[in-house]
């Protein structure tokens, strides 16, 4: 075995010399850096060595994945962090290693790279679409903080911006809008070119520190909305399912085809990524303000939303609740109005928190990491634990065991595995 070590500099003398207590030669070690600014040719050695091993994150590149291919170079990688184990598994990439493994347990997964794909069943994960009507009630918030605490409960998520009319995740969170994000992945999708490896390019993780949340930006010019067709969205999440256990799709308000009566054309038309979205969810979150103006929006939205979803499920969830523009008893209200004009009679509560929502908005990070222990933060830690399927609902001390133990499944068409093993009440 000829190998050369990627890492810190301390580091890579550790591993350089275990590994030739083991009878590897090392041929070089080299700062990880050079490897992953675009210059895969940069370990001068790289030819003449038949393993690279690769420790620390974020360093792994198509480039350098191409490169070693070229060259016939197996990649070993040394992380312990979510995002580069799923990284290496998009890659088909050997199962890497803890950073701290033993110099003879490197050797034995080198040795062996290359040789495992086990054939496994096929899984799909969830798709959750929030809507709400006109009004701004509060859709990409609660998307945003629904993506965070079901990535707290274990799972992959892919949180999406198919708004065609107001994108504004990526503002929220403080991320580049810039980014290729959702509209790239469409055109991918559309040439059958969408796979996990470039769903890993054109997302940027939340940054948060088991890398579980991975975005898709939005359009960051409203008349790009062109490039977000129907067509285009659906193939799209055919694949971010397969890749992600939930995906999270933030969509407009308006659920109008006027297109389609002034032309009978296939020609674009302005609503289809939300007409996409919601034809294939599992579930939707309807997001209504709480005040007489919101719930009358609502009431009127809600019908039209269940003649295009059907049998979906749909919660309602009435956001910034307060007792002022409601009179007393503001649930009691809204739970009686709600029945009686829309025959809703399951209704989740998020309050009016306004000093967590200015502070995340100030800091450009979720309610849940800035405030966790907001009253806001706990509704949707409530609401995501009601979301969960029951067969896949958990305790508390449950879902601390699973993160803690790592636990994963995986789908064996695409060789990736993803975060959040199916836990099946007894």
């Amino acid at each position: 075995m000829i190998a050369i070590v990627a890492a810190a500099a301390a580091d890579a003398e550790r591993i350089a010399e275990d590994l030739r207590d083991e009878g590897v030669t090392v041929l070089e070690t080299v700062d990880p850096a050079i490897l992953s600014e675009g210059d895969p040719g940069g370990a001068t050695s790289l030819r003449e060595a038949d393993t690279l091993i690769l420790a620390g994150a974020g360093i792994l590149t198509a480039a350098l994945v191409a490169e070693c291919d070229r060259l016939g170079v197996r990649i070993l990688l040394l992380v312990d962090r979510e995002a580069d184990v799923r990284a290496a598994r998009a890659f088909g990439l050997a199962e890497p290693l803890p950073p701290d493994a033993p110099a003879w347990r490197i050797v034995a997964a080198a040795r062996g790279a290359g040789i495992e794909v086990a054939p496994e069943v096929p899984a799909q994960g969830r798709v959750l679409v929030v809507w709400g009507p006109e009004g701004a009630p509060g859709r990409t918030t609660l998307a945003i903080e629904l993506a965070l605490e079901h990535a707290r409960l274990g799972a992959h998520v892919a949180l999406l911006d198919a708004d065609s009319h107001a994108p504004s995740i990526a503002i929220a969170v403080g991320l580049a809008d810039e980014s290729p994000g959702l509209a790239a992945a469409c055109r991918q999708a559309e040439f059958g070119l969408l796979d996990a490896g470039e769903l890993l390019r054109v997302s940027v993780p939340l940054a948060d520190a088991d890398g579980r949340v991975d975005v898709l930006t939005g359009i960051n010019r409203v008349s790009r909305w062109p490039e977000l067709s129907g067509p285009r969205m659906t193939a799209a999440l055919a694949v971010i399912r397969e890749w992600a256990d939930v995906v999270i799709v933030d969509v407009s308000a308006s659920l109008e085809a006027d297109e389609e009566i002034v032309s009978d054309l296939d020609g674009p038309r302005r609503n289809a990524a939300t007409l996409a979205a919601l034809a294939a969810a599992d579930q939707i979150v309807a997001v209504a303000a709480a005040d007489p103006v919101g719930l009358a929006r609502l009431v009127r939205g809600y019908a039209e939303l269940r003649r295009i979803v059907g049998a979906t499920p749909v919660r309602v969830v009435v956001n910034r609740l307060r007792s002022g523009p409601l009179g007393l008893d503001p649930r009691g209200q809204v739970r009686r109005a709600l029945e009686r004009f829309s025959g809703v009679t399951d209704v989740s509560f998020v309050p009016d928190d306004r000093r967590a929502a200015d502070a995340a908005l100030l800091a450009a990070r979720p309610v849940g990491e800035v405030s966790p222990r907001s009253a806001l933060a706990q509704a949707v830690r409530r609401l995501a634990a009601e979301l969960q399927p029951r067969h896949t609902r958990r305790s508390g001390q449950e879902v601390a065991t699973r993160a803690r133990g790592g636990i994963r499944r995986r789908i064996g068409v695409t060789g990736v595995t993803r975060p959040g093993a199916e836990i099946v009440d007894p």
